[in-house]
Formats: structure tokens, sequence, C-alpha cells
């Protein structure tokens, strides 16, 4: 399991013991320096989640899908952290 940022704004606790008994691992990073150190390797890595998510093979959790006159409000919700997964902007509507 690869955790990515605190969407939150602290740092949540894992449960250890859920992770022994179910013999995965946990490993945070810093995707930002990584970002930054690699880039040409974060578009990759981009376009390889594109097409896993185009062959119906991972699922992010979608919170709503807005128009582009509602960006407002999205960003609105995201501020008041009310979310709990990505904000879609639809512009093709």
């Amino acid at each position: 399991m690869l955790v990515i940022g605190f969407a939150g704004g602290r740092i949540s606790d894992a449960p250890v013991n859920h992770a022994l008994v179910k013999n995965y691992s946990i490993v945070g990073v810093h995707w930002g320096l990584f970002a930054k150190l690699y880039p040409e390797r974060v578009k990759e890595i981009h376009q390889k989640l594109m097409n896993l998510n185009g062959q119906g093979k991972i699922h992010p959790l979608i919170y709503r899908e807005f128009d582009l006159k509602e960006v407002p409000e999205a960003l609105e919700i995201l501020a008041e952290r009310k979310t709990y997964g990505k904000l879609i902007v639809n512009i093709s509507k």
C-alpha cells in the first residue's frame, strides 16, 4: 500500500496489525520530491495509470462530477474538506 499525501490535513494512523495479518506492506511516498527528481518517470507512471483506468482495472474513488460552470462550488467543497474522493470537472458537456 502506497501512502501518498494526506488530504485530511493530518497524518493518519496505520493499522499495523492488519498489515501483518493480511501480509501487505505500507510505504510512505513523498510524491512532490519524486516528481521533482524524476519528472519523466512521473509522466510514464501517469500514462500507465490512465491505461489501467481505461481498461477498467482500477477504480478511483470519485466524490462527484461537476460541470465547468460549477467549478467555484467544487473548489468551495474541496476547501471545506467535505470530499472523500476525487472531484471531476467535465468540460465536454
